[in-house]
Formats: structure tokens, sequence, C-alpha cells
């Protein structure tokens, strides 16, 4: 399957018509550890789809801190929402992690799309899996919680980024993740050993 259809499949259901104009309007780009696809301070004017490697939403705070806002891995779509759905500058940046694959898709080409076909209108789950973060956050979930969140829901993360980033994702100290991790790994294997049971 190619990448492309991959994406558009993640999204909804298009024709080969539809699928032709996709890929006409998308671009692929290579990028190396490090770079950025969206600075701080620039406007978010396309979303992306990640086709391979490993990409970090971060803010970096005036003491060179940066604090993880979301981490994406191969096959998944991602944007700065609020810079994006706003067109106001954006307070994140967007790098790469590791060498990575990408669609690029404009918002001048979503548009375009959208006016060619209104299939293009399911573009709008990009949106919406975008803010799904933010429902993991709104809840007062613990340490131990955020972790098996992650460990059942996103374990691809666990395999590419380091344990700093992802404590810093969770919101969680580095020490708190250790802890947390031996605490999982403890009732993991009590359930089981149930289960065998």
């Amino acid at each position: 399957m190619s990448i492309h259809l991959k994406a558009m499949q993640l999204t909804g259901s298009y024709n080969s018509f539809e699928q032709a104009l996709f890929e006409k309007q998308v671009q692929l780009k290579n990028y190396r550890r490090g770079d950025v696809l969206l600075a701080q301070g620039n406007v978010a004017d396309s979303v992306y789809f990640l086709a391979s490697g490993a990409i970090v939403q971060r803010v970096v705070n005036e003491d060179e801190t940066p604090h993880i806002i979301d981490l994406h891995t191969e096959g998944e779509w991602f944007l700065n929402h609020l810079s994006f759905v706003s067109q106001s500058p954006s307070s994140s940046e967007i790098i790469t992690h590791a060498d990575s694959v990408v669609l690029e898709l404009s918002i001048q080409s979503i548009h375009l799309l959208i006016s060619k076909s209104a299939a293009f209108l399911q573009l709008n789950r990009v949106l919406n899996q975008a803010t799904a973060r933010l429902f993991f956050f709104d809840f007062s979930l613990t340490p131990l919680q955020k972790y098996n969140y992650v460990f059942e829901q996103k374990p691809h993360l666990l395999q590419h980024f380091p344990l700093k980033l992802i404590a810093s994702y969770l919101k969680i100290s580095p020490e708190t993740l250790s802890r947390v991790r031996e605490q999982f790994g403890r009732s993991k294997t009590f359930l089981d050993l149930n289960q065998a049971m």
C-alpha cells in the first residue's frame, strides 16, 4: 500500500479520482534528525503524515528547557492544532527526533481538495485527533494511569523515545517515571501470574 493511500485511509474513504487529487496536492519530504518542521513564532499552515521516523512537538522556555507537548511515530497525522486553526503564531515547535519521511498537506491544498470533492471534509478527522491529547490531560490521572495509557494505547512511543522525553510528555519527572515503571512492572507481573493460575 502506498504512503498516500495509507494516510488517506486514516481519515476516511476515497475513490480513485480523489486519491489522484490527493497525491497531486501532498508533498513527500525527507528530514534529518533535528530538522524543524514548524518553528516557534511561525504560523502552522500545514498538516503532516509521518510515513517513517519520529517527531516531537515541544515548547522551549527561556531557560532552554524543552517541555514535550506531543510525540508522534510512523503512521500518524500531526499538526500544531491551535496555530493551524487560529492561523496565529505557534507557541511550540515541531522537530524531528529521528530521520523522517513526511507527507505535508498545506491549508491551501486542503481548501482546493475540498472544493473539488466534499469527501475531503473527512480530513477534519486530523483536527479531531489533535485534540485527543487535550482530553487525556483534562482528567486528573495519576502517573501510573498515564503510563498505563501509553503502554496500552501508544506502546510505540516507548520504543522510539528516551524516557526523559516520555516523562516530559506525561508531565511527570524522570524519577517519578522510574518509580511508576517499577510499580507497573510489579503489577503487570502480578496480573500475569494470576492469569496463569
